[in-house]
């Protein structure tokens, strides 16, 4: 769209199935790229991406043309099937339904780049499920207990 100017950046957080390990370290590398390809083929900006055997983190440069919900459901579903045709484990892998999405203004950038890098070392020391809530109670996001990442499942 011409004269149309914006700086939009999105942390989209997400987690497997049941919260279930399934993403080990010897294949992160190789479905981060994946994942990488199919924000730029939907001609977003990916600035970093890195999780946890349980969820992911990707900061992205969202384009006002494509709408979030689009974008993170075409993420899921193709890096879903990209895994389930590599067969890296028995069954069936899915991302749960849903998806957290938390907005920073580029003053802030710096510190959320770092702190997706160093999931590794944060995760050490704090489990997902409060992380999650912190990120949901600092953004004042109002959020179903019973919904939240499929603890239970």
């Amino acid at each position: 769209m011409a004269n149309t100017y914006t700086q939009i950046y999105i942390q989209i957080v997400f987690a497997v199935k049941g919260r279930q390990n399934l993403i080990p370290d010897i294949h992160k590398d190789e479905l981060f790229k994946y994942i990488t390809g199919i924000v730029r083929n939907k001609d977003q900006k990916l600035i970093v991406i890195n999780g946890m055997p349980d969820h992911i983190h990707i900061l992205i440069g969202l384009k006002p043309e494509t709408t979030l919900s689009d974008l993170v459901r075409d993420i899921k579903a193709n890096s879903s099937k990209f895994i389930n045709d590599k067969k890296w484990f028995r069954g069936k892998f899915n991302w749960q339904e849903g998806f957290g999405a938390f907005s920073y203004s580029q003053s802030q950038l710096d510190s959320v780049i770092t702190y997706i890098r160093n999931q590794e070392k944060h995760h050490s020391k704090t489990a997902f499920e409060k992380e999650y809530k912190k990120l949901l109670e600092t953004f004042n996001v109002e959020y179903d207990k019973k919904y939240l990442c499929e603890w239970n499942e």
